[in-house]
């Protein structure tokens, strides 16, 4: 009879080729402005009087032979009726990824953005709205480290988690063309003009460390490669898992809270036409977000032409908040990354042995009160409930 994987071999092979092709494509690095911090020097440079010029880098792939290499994958022959599914849903959304990254700098790159990250319905911006109204704004932190000792901060984190799963890789880089702290296939990078609070190192290290690339490499070791890169839509559920992260560890304070909002907020504007310096300054006159704040969010909503992707913070963990009270277990989603929706998928390739248990634990769920503020959340808990209250500068 074979193996549950011998069996599923021919799918698994188109599988890999799924997560070959989208890993070419690199969507988040290629989402990603080159010269943020020089814009930002121009913009404080006018008194932000004038929108920025964000580059985005060219292009390292030929668009129509990798559609056409997508479409030749043979998903009709495979049987499996799960995996059917969730590969043609996949070729769907490499294909849409494709179509958005041709589309950049144009004013339809937002609508490729609202097909891979969906829209905001009115529930969701009238909670950040409500969020930001509650949560009274704080004196900026005075205390910052540099890309530098983040670095080497993200290092030492690596370490524990090799402490105890020696094979766990670690890749962390500086770099001068990236904008926002990220994880890309696995890869800390961090940009190299960045400052970050201190007191947000350890929560951002659980986010990125601890979930981003911890889900990578639970994902990298099942046969399944596509729960490395991401099933279809899997970033929600990742974001919020990251923000769930951050709370359980303590460390998601006011500040945090209003930003993930404000993202909300922004996005929402940008869908009705505002552009870069009304979002910008709403942000600082409506809202009371610090200036320099306000321009991070800013810039993320415009890139390439407008992007919904920073509203899937807030929603994400909107929906996992929700799950918990359900009763769905947090650990099927250490198995890789992948949306809530697919839960029963995963839990049918681990009854059916074709996936394996997660390899590793993220390190968050041990740290101190982490378990209790779980149970809290598992009892019933709203957004609204994550703020605690207010915090010393």
């Amino acid at each position: 009879m074979g193996t549950p994987n011998e069996q599923l071999e021919p799918a698994l092979e188109i599988d890999t080729r799924l997560a070959e092709i989208e890993r070419g494509l690199d969507l988040l690095i290629n989402t990603t402005p080159v010269n943020a911090a020089e814009a930002w020097a121009d913009f404080e440079r006018c008194d932000f009087g004038t929108a920025p010029t964000l580059r985005l880098r060219p292009l390292e792939f030929e668009p129509d032979l990798v559609r056409r290499d997508l479409y030749n994958l043979e998903i009709e022959n495979v049987t499996d009726p799960a995996l059917h599914t969730l590969f043609r849903a996949k070729r769907d959304e490499i294909a849409r990824q494709i179509t958005a990254l041709e589309d950049r700098d144009t004013s339809r790159f937002v609508y490729g953005s609202l097909q891979l990250y969906g829209g905001i319905a009115q529930p969701l911006v009238s909670t950040a709205e409500e969020l930001l109204e509650i949560i009274p704004t704080q004196a900026p932190s005075t205390r910052t480290v540099t890309a530098g000792a983040f670095a080497e901060a993200a290092r030492a984190e690596f370490d524990r988690y090799r402490d105890v799963y020696q094979d766990f890789p670690a890749h962390v880089a500086v770099r001068d063309d990236v904008s926002e702290l990220m994880v890309s296939f696995g890869r800390l990078l961090i940009p190299e003009a960045a400052t970050f609070r201190a007191d947000r190192v350890e929560p951002l290290l659980h986010h990125e460390v601890g979930t981003h690339v911890v889900t990578y490499q639970n994902g990298a070791r099942q046969p399944l490669t596509l729960l490395a890169i991401g099933l279809p839509g899997y970033d929600e559920t990742q974001e919020g898992l990251a923000v769930l992260a951050e709370y359980l560890s303590g460390g998601l304070d006011p500040r945090r809270l209003r930003v993930l909002a404000a993202r909300v907020v922004a996005v929402d504007k940008m869908l009705d036409g505002a552009g870069f310096l009304d979002i910008f300054e709403s942000l600082r006159a409506e809202y009371r977000i610090p200036t320099r704040t306000a321009w991070t969010i800013a810039i993320r909503v415009v890139v390439g032409g407008g992007s919904v992707k920073d509203a899937i913070y807030l929603r994400g963990i909107t929906r996992l908040l929700e799950a918990l009270a359900e009763g769905n277990s947090l650990d099927v989603l250490f198995v890789g990354k992948f949306a809530l929706d697919h839960i029963p998928l995963i839990q049918d390739l681990l009854d059916r042995d074709v996936l394996e248990a997660p390899w590793v634990r993220p390190r968050w769920l041990d740290v101190p009160g982490a378990q209790e503020r779980l149970d809290r959340l598992r009892a019933g808990a709203s957004v609204m409930d994550l703020y605690e209250g207010a915090v010393a500068a």
